[in-house]
């Protein structure tokens, strides 16, 4: 079964102010022929992907679509969010989609993101895809190349020879506690994520049974018109802004790091591509 690729695409990208304005996000701004939607794209044209999944709102939809017609994806779902409530119900909602099976694995990725050696990085993915499960979630780390408090951390516990258990985040901390954590083998959270369909809603239920019931009343009753899902407003108004780390992430005993070295950076932190 190919891994279904999610693309989180619904921030105003602020951190670029004044290059980012509301109407065009960062991961819409032309940096000299490309854009950070368009490498996202084109990283999940490989043959281990299926067709994506874009989550946005109604703003940035056109924008969706121009890329996506110019690169040849023919074959998407879109889902509009009617508002901004963080990251947390932005995954829940696409994994709650129906055409998607159970037990597909899923991996969710950020929009402003530029990565890096993309062979190791799918490769990492299919050395790691048997050893997911219905109730774990593995993050992707990235090694820091220097102590910079714009990213977070996590540390790890090596449970067996291929299974790294993240058994501490760490939120963006100052320089010299970056130092400490780096020299403990700290990587920085990337904010990207695999796991089965069935994970995410088996930790939703567990650690998050209002969200999950909210984002089910959404997805259900939502407006499907042209490969664009409309979530239901009236449902998807009574969650409160979550991120996925604080409503997941560090509630789970079952986040596993998949630990990288490769290029990788968030563009929105102002660093250049480490």
């Amino acid at each position: 079964m190919k891994i279904k690729p999610v693309i989180l695409c619904g921030g105003a990208g602020t951190r670029l102010w004044p290059q980012s304005k509301k109407n065009i996000p960062k991961q819409f701004i032309n940096w000299g022929g490309w854009t950070l939607f368009e490498k996202t794209i084109r990283r999940i044209k490989g043959p281990i992907f299926d067709y994506p999944i874009i989550t946005t709102n109604l703003n940035y939809l056109n924008l969706v679509k121009k890329y996506l017609f110019r690169h040849k994806i023919k074959k998407y779902r879109i889902i509009l969010e009617p508002l901004k409530k963080n990251t947390a119900p932005a995954i829940l909602s696409a994994a709650l989609i129906k055409e998607i099976p159970f037990n597909q694995p899923m991996i969710f990725f950020s929009s402003d993101n530029l990565i890096g050696k993309i062979d190791t990085f799918n490769r990492s993915i299919k050395l790691h895809e048997k050893y997911l499960n219905d109730n774990n979630i593995f993050i992707f780390g990235i090694k820091p190349t220097s102590p910079l408090s714009e990213y977070g951390y996590f540390l790890t516990k090596k449970i067996s020879k291929k299974i790294n258990k993240v058994h501490r985040f760490i939120e963006k901390p100052n320089i010299n506690k970056a130092k400490k954590i780096i020299k403990k083998n700290g990587y920085w959270n990337s904010g990207m994520f695999f796991a089965r369909k069935v994970s995410i809603v088996n930790n939703f239920k567990k650690h998050q049974p209002q969200i999950f019931k909210l984002c089910t009343d959404a997805v259900n009753k939502s407006t499907i018109y042209k490969n664009v899902y409309h979530l239901n407003k009236h449902s998807f108004n009574k969650l409160k802004e979550k991120s996925f780390d604080l409503a997941i992430l560090e509630k789970s005993k079952n986040i596993n790091a998949i630990k990288l070295s490769i290029p990788w950076t968030d563009l929105g932190s102002g660093k250049k591509f480490l």
